[in-house]
């Protein structure tokens, strides 16, 4: 990589504005960006269409160098391909949002998709922005910024129903209760787990706007890079 490039890890359970932030702060800092979310939603995407039992640790992890994934990292339209085929849909289905957790957990499938978040990153000349749940602690451990986004389960459900348009009170419920189940399933996995790097900076989302959310990660960016001047 580059000597003047930077590169930047969000991490953070779902519904605090990883993404979105992401897109916005590589797009300002003309950086790439990456989902590595949508890369592990892509593998599972691949283990229902092809019958594979996702939960079954042995059966992923026999075939999870089957499916080739490929991400695009342009921030103002990234893509996701499995095999060739656009998958950007069909991988934020309910069905896949529901297995990915388990498949995301096989250690084989983390060591694949790992390889290959290290090389987009490292192949990208100017920097960037990668965005998920272990890239401080795991991924990228020597990643120029790290930074880490909370937010309270309410509105972190509220975000997310609004995505989904959702908004009955049951469902809204539903959904909060989902995000709270995901955390804790990726929060406690062998392989990986979510969890703040020590040298991270938390940004509690919670009663700030996207903008502002921008404006704190840019900030923080742009002062590593006077520092490193």
């Amino acid at each position: 990589m580059a000597e003047s490039s930077v590169v930047v890890a969000i991490d953070g359970p779902s519904g605090t504005g990883k993404s979105s932030t992401s897109k916005a702060v590589a797009t300002r800092l003309s950086l790439g960006f990456l989902d590595t979310g949508a890369q592990y939603r892509a593998m599972t995407w691949w283990m229902l269409a092809n019958g594979v039992d996702v939960n079954d640790p042995v059966a992923v992890a026999a075939v999870c160098d089957k499916p080739l994934i490929a991400s695009g990292t342009d921030p103002k339209a990234p893509t996701i391909t499995v095999d060739g085929a656009d998958v950007s849909g069909p991988i934020r289905s309910s069905e896949v949002t529901a297995a990915v957790s388990a498949v995301s957990a096989v250690p084989e499938v983390r060591t694949r998709i790992t390889a290959l978040q290290r090389a987009i990153a490292a192949e990208e000349p100017g920097g960037i922005v990668v965005e998920g749940r272990d890239i401080g602690t795991t991924v990228l451990p020597a990643a120029d910024v790290k930074i880490f986004l909370t937010a309270s389960p309410e509105a972190r459900a509220a975000r997310r129903s609004a995505e989904l348009r959702v908004k009955a009170a049951a469902e809204v419920a539903a959904t909060r209760e989902a995000l709270v189940k995901r955390d804790t399933a990726d929060s406690t996995r062998a392989a990986s787990p979510l969890a703040k790097a020590d040298d991270a900076v938390e940004v509690d989302t919670t009663e700030l706007t996207l903008a502002q959310v921008v404006e704190c990660v840019v900030t923080l960016v742009e002062e590593r890079k006077r520092r490193e001047r």
